[in-house]
């Protein structure tokens, strides 16, 4: 199921579990691409961000999980999602501080998706426009919440 997978990583591109990690404190002044830090600052650091540059991604707001597929577009091109190799996301941490449970994670969303697809029809509730469009909070929210009507599928 290289597509499931693929879909799974463009949600994790586009929307990380945690859109920023816990401030770290400078613990002496720096420079960092010209600007300066004082000692003491706190820095934030912006996970979801990654995820919507447009120096890594091509049309980083869209989603296109054929962005993870290989050439032939039979599976999933290998890409590292600890920050190991290359940092172009890193939904899980990275380092020594990587989420340890990630690949159960990726599994677990496999499972949960590919499970909610199979057994359910999925339709927008009569008159209801649908609208992915998202609001900043705490975390990233829809600014207006999906409603859908689920039904069983018959088998």
């Amino acid at each position: 199921m290289p597509y499931l997978k693929a879909v799974i990583l463009e949600g994790l591109r586009r929307h990380p579990p945690a859109h920023f990690l816990l401030p770290h404190s400078v613990t002496q002044d720096t420079t960092l691409e010209g600007f300066a830090i004082p000692k003491n600052t706190l820095v934030n650091f912006m996970v979801a961000d990654m995820g919507w540059n447009p120096k890594i991604w091509d049309d980083p707001m869209a989603f296109k999980p054929e962005r993870f597929m290989n050439s032939k577009g039979n599976g999933v091109e290998a890409f590292d999602v600890t920050g190991r190799k290359e940092i172009r996301m890193i939904p899980f941490g990275a380092g020594r501080r990587i989420c340890p449970g990630y690949e159960l994670a990726i599994l677990h969303l496999e499972y949960f998706v590919a499970n909610l697809v199979l057994n359910f029809e999925w339709r927008a509730v009569d008159g209801d426009e649908v609208d992915l469009s998202e609001e900043q909070g705490f975390t990233v929210e829809m600014k207006n919440p999906l409603q859908v009507h689920l039904s069983p599928r018959r088998k």
